[in-house]
């Protein structure tokens, strides 16, 4: 990947996102989905964001794009010369800087309301954020048909006319519509056929060099996220663990869990495949409901130590733009 500049687009710092769950004996129970998340995002650049199933990668993306009003913490968008922390504006105040953060769903076939045409559908943010009239409004809608590979006679049609594919082509065009600085990409292609996943990877990187577009792009594939990604951030329980750029994480994981993530991915080189060390952790992710005291990696942490049950550690710098929640980085001084 290019390298991108160094100004923020989003600034989060301490984000929470907790879900009432009363249980018998506790009224007052939660689910810690994403609990106590800093990040950047960064213009120009895509930020992928990965980590096991229920690990809070979609709730954290729903709270950046205020689908989630969060529990605590802030969330900071730097648009038009401003800077506003929408994590707990109102419903009204937050309208006019909706456009300025979209989000692409993984779903296609459920995120694209079947009784609007692809054109209504598009041009629905238009509507809402820009002065444009009827015309300019279809004119819009035309050249943002081309520039995700569809055609202008397509605007007519509805969205159970088209392909998986073709359906996030479309909800792409709504998502790029308003011009926005940043879009949270949730799990984009995989609801697709593996054919089609690079194709939508591919217009993904193109749209974002020529509109200056930041993405946070949330995937299970890891494969994925390391060809279109700057930079990583690994989440688990709740928490990211470890962010650096592309690269360097892939070669030089820091955070025991990062490795063990890492060690899972494939390789198609079958004599590396053979070759490489799996690390099997023991047991399952404890439940957001509960989660553990200090580190929340620690109960299934090869190299836990003593302190990492009572010691929380907060992400600390032990690199370039490399940076990593462990105890065990703590104790080396790296």
């Amino acid at each position: 990947m290019t390298s991108v500049a160094h100004r923020s687009v989003l600034q989060v710092s301490d984000l929470a996102m907790h879900f009432a769950a009363p249980a018998p004996g506790d009224p007052h129970a939660v689910i810690r989905a994403v609990d106590g998340v800093d990040l950047h995002l960064r213009t120009g650049e895509t930020l992928g964001l990965v980590g096991e199933s229920g690990c809070g990668k979609s709730t954290l993306g729903r709270c950046l794009v205020r689908l989630y009003r969060p529990t605590r913490g802030s969330i900071v968008l730097h648009a038009d010369g401003a800077s506003t922390d929408i994590a707990s504006l109102d419903d009204r105040r937050l309208r006019p800087l909706r456009r300025h953060i979209q989000m692409i769903f993984q779903d296609p076939y459920a995120s694209l309301d079947p009784r609007m045409t692809v054109a209504e559908i598009i041009a629905e943010p238009l509507r809402v954020h820009t002065d444009l009239d009827r015309s300019g409004r279809a004119k819009a809608v035309a050249s943002l048909l081309d520039d995700v590979g569809l055609a202008a006679a397509h605007a007519n049609r509805f969205p159970h006319e088209f392909s998986g594919g073709q359906r996030q082509r479309i909800g792409i065009a709504r998502a790029i519509a308003s011009r926005p600085a940043a879009i949270v990409c949730d799990e984009p292609i995989s609801a697709l056929d593996v054919s089609i996943r690079a194709q939508i990877l591919n217009l993904l990187a193109d749209l974002q060099r020529e509109h200056s577009l930041s993405l946070l792009f949330i995937a299970h594939d890891l494969a994925a996220v390391r060809h279109i990604s700057h930079r990583v951030a690994v989440m688990y329980l709740g928490r990211v663990v470890e962010v650096a750029p592309a690269a360097e994480l892939y070669a030089r994981p820091h955070h025991p869990y990062t490795r063990a993530l890492m060690s899972a991915a494939p390789v198609p080189d079958p004599d590396i495949e053979r070759s490489r060390e799996r690390i099997l952790l023991r047991g399952e992710p404890p439940s957001p409901r509960n989660p553990p005291p200090g580190c929340p990696f620690h109960p299934r942490c090869p190299e836990a130590r003593p302190e990492c049950s009572s010691s929380r550690p907060a992400l600390r710098r032990v690199g370039q733009n490399h940076e990593v929640a462990c105890v065990l980085e703590r104790a080396q001084g790296t």
